[in-house]
């Protein structure tokens, strides 16, 4: 399911300064979404969290993490790219979640905190509290109980994953393509193997589509498993 059809950038007049500074933004213009997996990725810096941030705030889903009945706040800043994005859908979704791995704990707070407001909250994630369980448990409770319908946000879901539940996650999102939608920046060779997906480089050239063994990161890994002995030579010399 494609939700997020297009999106256009539209610079202000003063362009001077973050995030319109960054090449693969400063030279974004329009944006058309082919595929239900998107990956966006490239080096620190580059711009996809940035433009990921941008989409969720526009959508309506809480920047710190979340959708948009998630009202907590985090020392996380604002989204300045969000004002001078233009999305367009066919068909509308509120539905969906902005997943961010820096701020789950803040999450994971807030449902804790809500839960005795509204017991159903809780059971909503597993029924269990994603503080009890490992950073790599909560973040699969967290997939696999809430990823159903909607457009789905996730800003380097590898972080807490081991390789083997990088392989669950994207099972999950395999089950929920058909009524589902997916943006996710990463780093991850094995994420971004998913079949089908659309694959958007960002480097100081702007951003670009690309091939998966095109990809730096994928290549930089498949060398490095090779001959390790070779970079680790280099490294330390």
């Amino acid at each position: 399911m494609i939700y997020l059809k297009h999106l256009h950038l539209e610079l202000p007049a003063e362009v001077a300064g973050y995030p319109f500074d960054i090449p693969a933004l400063r030279t974004l213009g329009h944006l058309a979404f082919t595929t239900s997996v998107t990956f966006l990725v490239g080096e620190n810096g580059s711009g996809k969290s940035t433009l990921l941030e941008g989409i969720g705030r526009e959508v309506g889903f809480n920047v710190a993490g979340g959708n948009a009945n998630h009202l907590y706040q985090t020392d996380q800043k604002e989204a300045p790219l969000a004002d001078a994005l233009r999305l367009s859908w066919f068909p509308r979704t509120h539905k969906g979640f902005f997943m961010r791995a820096e701020s789950l704990f803040h999450f994971a707070t807030f449902i804790d905190e809500n839960n005795a407001e509204d017991p159903g909250l809780l059971q909503a994630y597993g029924g269990k509290s994603l503080h009890v369980q490992s950073h790599g448990e909560s973040f699969l409770a967290l997939f696999n109980n809430r990823f159903r319908e909607g457009l789905f946000l996730l800003d380097e879901p590898e972080a807490a994953l081991s390789p083997l539940r990088q392989l669950s996650l994207m099972r999950i999102i395999h089950d929920c393509l058909p009524k589902a939608q997916f943006i996710i920046a990463t780093h991850s060779p094995i994420l971004l193997a998913y079949p089908g997906a659309r694959i958007l480089y960002f480097d100081e050239s702007g951003m670009r589509d690309i091939a998966y063994h095109d990809v730096p990161h994928v290549q930089l890994t498949q060398n490095f498993l090779d001959r390790p002995e070779r970079y680790l030579e280099e490294l330390f010399r």
